[in-house]
């Protein structure tokens, strides 16, 4: 990429430097209440501005979650909106357009890539974002900004899943549910690069998929009780939980004594801690941490070709509520990414 030069402000007092001024109000979707897909809706806001460490990111494309759908239809982290109209989205991946200081690492024009602290600031549905300098890495070299992405919030939560959490290790046995969605891809790849032995449920169309990713074995959720077919595993990593079929109380009898149950779907089995202990193993919930560290190790990762990142359909920002109803169909395979702007 050619950079354009830089711009320093003439104010003496002034600590930001800029590529160039942008604009006072920006494209973002919104909803103004919880409701279904269709609350989602296209609105002229304010360009928000950094204070102290933050910087100001022109969003080139945002990632969808789950969790986005959840919070639109006023679960997920809707408790923490403190006010309407809101905008959704927690990663993104764009260009600097305002660093904190002349000599930051992030200067104006660094494509970069990262995690907002939504709802505590707004949503990455928007043509600009402030973020805080350490909730962001250098965008990958061989990732598109739309590959990008996806990246952030869904490999982050696999990160903290699979390396801070299970510590996967040589020879441990992981079951991962959900394996071919956003969090499910990264976990089975991370989990097979640290050695673990992998298995990953899924439909079967993406079985083959899966094997390629890195998973030892893959079983057909609609064909086999994944009960039936294992047994003495080390950890589970629970992307779906009570709210499909019991399988976060099917998970608990697969676990050797002692093993790690780790539930990760907001509201997706109340009560799994008390159940896991009557089963004699342990559990734990996980949320993820926006660590730009771990997300520029992730990077690394990435270019290096150890890891991939799965787009599976990408949407422009006005179709964001097509996106949302593509999103809760259940069947995406990897990650839905808006197109925000021009790359």
């Amino acid at each position: 990429m050619r950079f354009r030069p830089l711009r320093t402000a003439s104010a003496p007092h002034s600590t930001a430097v800029t590529v160039s001024d942008p604009p006072r109000h920006m494209r973002a979707v919104v909803f103004d209440a919880p409701g279904d897909a269709g609350a989602l809706h296209e609105a002229s806001v304010a360009v928000p501005s950094p204070v102290l460490s933050e910087l100001l990111v022109r969003v080139v494309a945002a990632g969808i979650n789950p969790i986005d759908a959840k919070t639109r239809g006023g679960a997920g982290a809707s408790s923490a909106i403190g006010a309407y109209p809101a905008t959704l989205g927690f990663d993104f991946s764009g260009i600097v357009v305002k660093s904190p200081y002349e000599s930051h690492p992030l200067q104006p024009g660094t494509e970069v890539f990262g995690m907002v602290p939504f709802p505590r600031s707004g949503g990455t549905y928007a043509e600009y974002i402030v973020v805080p300098s350490l909730s962001v890495a250098r965008k990958p070299t061989s990732l598109s900004h739309v590959e990008a992405a996806g990246v952030p919030l869904a490999a982050l939560t696999a990160w903290g899943l699979v390396v801070e959490t299970a510590h996967a290790h040589e020879g441990q046995r992981v079951l991962i549910h959900a394996g071919s969605g956003g969090v499910g891809h990264f976990a089975v790849q991370f989990a097979a690069y640290f050695g673990a032995h992998v298995t990953a449920t899924s439909s079967a169309r993406n079985a083959s998929w899966l094997r390629e990713l890195g998973a030892s074995v893959v079983i057909d959720y609609a064909t086999t009780r994944f009960e039936d077919a294992l047994g003495d595993v080390d950890v589970v990593i629970d992307l779906v939980g009570n709210v499909r079929d019991d399988t976060g109380t099917r998970s608990l009898s697969v676990l050797r004594p002692g093993g790690l149950y780790i539930l990760v779907p907001t509201g997706g089995w109340p009560g799994y801690v008390e159940a896991a202990a009557a089963s004699g193993v342990r559990a734990t919930g996980y949320k993820v941490i926006p660590d730009g560290g771990a997300l520029a190790t992730i990077g690394r990762l990435l270019d290096s070709g150890a890891v991939q990142v799965y787009v599976d359909r990408v949407f422009d920002l006005g179709e964001a509520a097509a996106a949302h109803v593509e999103l809760e169909r259940g069947h995406t395979r990897g990650k839905i990414v808006l197109q925000v702007s021009a790359d």
